[in-house]
């Protein structure tokens, strides 16, 4: 196996900001294969986030967003677990990115469950309705529904959603790649989104 050079290396924690071995032990993984060895480091950090979850978050961040000269603003709470991860660059940029993609993206909640069931029943009968009026058979009609209804699920919820700043990742990623790289269990709380005359 080619040995793996120290440049290697460097792109891959400039690129994933994970520390030196982990990009060391993803390239030698992959076999020197960058894009592979990022992959890696992901799936790697899903686990790493996955193991973390249990553990209490006390401490965190309130951020704000404000856009459109004062018209639309955004209230982020994002907990961490200790003082010092809460005061970290990447954590609070974290933060204060979510504030941003939730002026952008309008989600209805954090996960699928945050989204009140009445809105759920009412899209599935519009949803039913547009499918009817194309004259859909009925064992269609249902299939197409719920695929639809998938759809604003996935759109509707922050976790789901595609990244503004870098659509190639959802929320979900981008929050396990930060647990990843601080190596501490990261959750966005809640949020409130105000529009002026809304």
């Amino acid at each position: 196996m080619a040995k793996i050079s120290a440049d290697l290396v460097k792109q891959l924690r400039e690129k994933t900001g994970s520390g030196i071995m982990d990009c060391k032990q993803a390239l030698s993984e992959c076999k020197g294969d960058l894009d592979k060895a990022v992959d890696f480091l992901r799936k790697k950090g899903l686990a790493t986030a996955a193991k973390r979850a249990r553990r209490a978050m006390t401490e965190g961040t309130i951020q704000s967003y404000i856009h459109m000269g004062g018209k639309l603003g955004v209230l982020v709470e994002v907990n961490c677990e200790t003082d010092f991860v809460a005061k970290n660059d990447d954590f609070l940029d974290f933060a204060k990115n979510i504030a941003m993609h939730i002026a952008a993206t309008n989600p209805l909640g954090i996960k699928p469950e945050d989204i009140p069931e009445e809105i759920i029943t009412k899209e599935r009968e519009i949803y039913r309705a547009q499918a009817l009026e194309m004259g859909k058979p009925d064992n269609i009609v249902d299939k197409i529904a719920e695929g639809k209804l998938n759809k604003f699920v996935k759109d509707s919820c922050l976790l789901n959603q595609d990244y503004v700043r870098d659509p190639d990742i959802t929320i979900g990623e981008l929050l396990n790649d930060l647990i990843s790289k601080i190596g501490e269990n990261i959750n966005i709380k809640r949020f409130v989104r105000f529009q002026l005359g809304e």
